[in-house]
């Protein structure tokens, strides 16, 4: 350090003690920063602990209460299906109404329950992906004979649009039409006249995107950061006679991440919505050999 022509020995000395002073000050000070630093860390480590055993338990809870739904709920079906087959005897029109009405809430409750399930398996990390060689014809006739009996007799037409120019795909077709079968059965519960039309077409040279529109209530703009999130409900005076857990767009979500892909959804109020999905012609996996 050059020494000052304007300072005494005597004041350059006083000057160097008080810039030690203030060096060691600024060294305890950084020192008790640095404490407080590892000290929160170590707070945070301990929450993002605790966060872990709770989302553990979380899973460990909603699998467990699943499993245990499911053999009351296969008996109550079971015996609606032999009271409707009437082989312990005819009844009438009004018992059969009865039964039906049994026979569909615990569908219903039995449909709540897997996607609960299916949620535990996702955040265990237990949903595992099985990629295969598969036509979209084929997925798209499935998926028009499952619905078939729900909108027969209804004032909704469920239209399928044939896929036009998209090759065979390499993906988990069972978590696609899992996707898309929530997308549609969300589609036919909130239009009650109209059509709810399902697509497919090329996004780009190595994405399809499935989409399935409804002439339905739609949906605020404000509401479509939310629809994809666990327990998430559209606010309507038609969701409040609808039953359901909410977690069927945030299935939805995490099997198209699977997939490598992404959902979306464009909707105005009044004028309908589009729920779509957009995943790889491939999925990024070491495919099989097709042949």
């Amino acid at each position: 350090m050059a020494e000052s022509p304007n300072l005494t020995p005597d004041e350059q000395a006083t000057l160097i003690a008080q810039l030690q002073s203030e060096a060691n000050a600024l060294r305890d000070e950084l020192d008790e920063t640095n404490q407080g630093v590892l000290a929160l860390y170590a707070e945070l480590d301990e929450q993002a602990d605790q966060l872990r055993q709770a989302s553990d338990l979380k899973s460990r809870f909603l699998s467990y209460m699943s499993h245990e739904f499911r053999t009351p709920l296969g008996s109550i079906l079971s015996i609606t299906g032999l009271l409707t087959d009437e082989l312990d005897g005819p009844l009438s029109p009004e018992q059969h109404k009865q039964v039906a009405f049994v026979s569909g809430a615990a569908r219903e409750l039995s449909d709540m329950v897997d996607d609960l399930l299916d949620l535990a398996k996702i955040e265990a990390g237990r949903i595992s992906i099985s990629p295969a060689w598969f036509d979209m014809f084929d997925l798209f006739a499935a998926l028009r004979g499952m619905f078939r009996p729900i909108v027969d007799g209804s004032a909704v037409d469920l239209i399928f649009e044939e896929p036009v120019g998209i090759p065979r795909l390499y993906t988990d077709d069972k978590k696609l039409a899992q996707i898309l079968r929530n997308f549609i059965s969300n589609s036919l519960k909130f239009t009650t006249r109209g059509e709810v039309r399902v697509s497919a077409r090329l996004e780009n040279s190595d994405h399809v995107r499935f989409a399935v529109s409804d002439t339905g209530i739609g949906i605020a703009p404000e509401l479509h950061g939310a629809l994809f999130e666990d327990f998430s409900q559209v606010d309507s005076p038609l969701q409040k006679r609808l039953r359901g857990t909410g977690l069927g767009l945030s299935l939805c979500k995490r099997f198209a991440a699977l997939l490598g892909g992404e959902v979306g959804v464009q909707s105005t109020p009044g004028a309908g919505s589009t729920f779509f999905v957009i995943i790889p012609l491939a999925i990024a996996v070491e495919p099989a050999d097709e042949t």
